[in-house]
C-alpha cells in the first residue's frame, strides 16, 4: 500500500491505495502551527478507524503548494511511517511536458492533476479545480500542459464580502432558488452561485477557442466541483480523486 499527500492551503488531503484501489481518503484542516506529533496521531487514528495498518505503507508521496509545513510533515511521515516521502518537484518524472515561461512557478497540485486527467481520460483536456483557488489548466492532445488560468475561490470570495462591506453577513454557500435575490442572503448567494458558474463558462469557452483543438473535455476536480458542476453545461466528467490518482501514478513513475 501507498499514502498519497496532497497539501492545499485549506486542506491536506490523505489517501491509501492498494494495487491502484482507493482505499481510504481523509481531509484534513491545513495547520502550520500543527506539531509533528500531532500530525502523526491524526494520521495514525484515521488508520486505525479504516482498519489499515500504518507499517502495512510501503511508501510515501506528497505534493505540496504550502511550504512552510513541510518540515513538519516530512518529520511526522519520518517518525511514524518509518519512511522516507517522496516529495514532487523539479527532477520528479511526470511524463507532462510544461509549454510555460518558467515550469518551475506551476503548482505541484496542477501538474499532478494533469497527469491523472490525462491518463484516465486522455487529451486534449481542460482541468477546473475549485480549492482554495479556482484553477483551469490546459492540457494539449499530446499531453503538453500549455497553461492557465487562476481565479480567488469561491470561499475566498465569500470571505472578503463579508470582511470588506459592512452591512454584508457571512453567509453559508448554497444553491439560491433564483438569479434575482429577494433579501441580501439570497442576493450574495446567487451572486456567489451563478458568478461562479458564469466564471466556469466563459472561461471554459475562451480556452477552448485559444486552444484550437477538437473534442476538448473538461473536468472539474476539488472540494466544490459537484456542487458547480450540476448547473455547468460545460463539465463534462466530475472527479473528486483526481489529485490522489495523479500522485499514484506519479508514484509509479518514479518508483525505482
Amino acid at each position: 500500500m501507498i499514502l498519497v499527500v496532497d497539501v492545499g492551503n485549506t486542506h491536506i488531503v490523505l489517501g491509501v491505495y492498494g494495487n491502484a484501489e482507493l482505499l481510504a481518503s481523509w481531509r484534513l484542516k491545513t495547520d502550520k502551527e500543527r506539531t509533528a506529533d500531532e500530525l502523526g496521531m491524526f494520521m495514525l487514528n484515521l488508520f486505525g478507524h479504516a482498519g489499515l495498518k500504518a507499517g502495512e505503507i510501503e511508501a510515501v508521496i506528497i505534493a505540496s503548494v504550502v511550504p512552510p509545513i513541510m518540515y513538519t510533515l516530512e518529520h511526522s511521515i519520518k517518525k511514524y511511517f518509518k519512511l522516507e516521502p517522496m516529495i514532487i518537484g523539479p527532477g520528479t518524472k511526470t511524463g507532462i511536458n510544461i509549454r510555460c515561461q518558467n515550469p518551475k512557478e506551476v503548482g505541484t497540485d496542477r501538474i499532478v492533476n494533469a497527469v491523472a486527467a490525462f491518463e484516465i481520460y486522455g487529451g486534449p483536456l481542460i482541468i477546473v479545480d475549485m480549492g482554495t483557488a479556482t484553477t483551469f489548466c490546459a492540457i494539449s492532445g499530446r499531453g503538453e500542459y500549455l497553461g492557465g488560468v487562476i481565479c480567488p475561490g469561491v470561499k475566498i470570495s465569500l470571505e472578503a464580502l463579508f470582511q470588506k462591506a459592512a452591512k454584508l453577513p457571512r453567509i453559508d454557500l448554497v444553491k439560491p432558488e433564483g438569479v434575482i435575490g429577494k433579501n441580501t442572503v439570497s442576493s450574495m448567494q446567487s451572486g456567489i452561485f451563478y458568478g461562479y458558474i458564469g466564471q466556469v463558462e466563459y472561461i471554459v469557452k475562451r480556452m477552448k477557442q485559444e486552444m484550437q483543438e477538437d473534442n476538448i473535455k473538461v473536468i472539474a476536480t476539488g472540494g466544490l466541483a459537484r456542487f458547480f458542476s450540476e448547473e455547468s453545461r460545460t463539465i463534462d466528467h466530475v472527479n473528486p480523486t483526481l489529485t490522489l490518482e495523479g500522485l499514484r501514478i506519479v508514484y509509479e513513475r518514479n518508483r525505482n
